[in-house]
C-alpha cells in the first residue's frame, strides 16, 4: 500500500508526540515547514498554552536577505530570545515529522546559538 508523503509524516509526527509532551519547566519547541516558510512554537502542553513563536513571515525577519535556511536560523534566534523573556531555558524539541536536516536542523542551531537548550 502506497503512503504519501503527508500521510507519511503525519504518522511519524504522531509518534514523536507520543513520546515529546511539553510541561510547564521544559515546554515542547514544535517546528512547522511549509515549501516557502518555517513557523516555530514554544507550547506547555499542561495547559494547552502558546508560550511564544515566531516564523519567517515575521517583519524583521521576511526583510532580511538570505536562504531559506538562513532565515530559519533567523526564527530560531528569535525563537529563544521570547522564551529567554519569559524565564524559558530548557526545551523539547518536537521536529513535526520533518527530518532532523536544513531548515529544521538550522532552526534548531540558530535557538541553540542564542541560548536555548534541548
Amino acid at each position: 500500500m502506497a503512503f504519501s508523503k503527508d500521510l507519511r509524516r503525519l504518522k511519524i509526527r504522531k509518534r514523536i508526540r507520543g513520546k515529546v509532551s511539553g510541561t510547564e519547566q521544559r515546554p515542547r519547541l514544535s517546528v512547522y515547514r511549509s515549501n516557502k516558510e518555517i513557523y516555530a512554537q514554544i507550547i506547555d502542553d499542561v495547559t494547552g498554552k502558546t508560550i511564544g513563536s515566531a516564523s519567517s513571515r515575521d517583519k524583521d525577519i521576511a526583510a532580511a536577505s538570505g536562504n531559506k535556511a538562513e532565515k530559519a536560523s533567523l526564527v530560531g534566534k528569535a525563537l529563544a530570545d521570547k522564551a529567554k523573556k519569559a524565564g524559558i531555558d530548557t526545551v523539547s524539541f518536537d521536529r513535526g515529522g520533518y527530518l532532523y536536516h536544513g531548515r529544521v536542523k538550522s532552526l534548531a542551531e540558530g535557538a541553540r546559538e542564542a541560548g536555548l537548550k534541548f
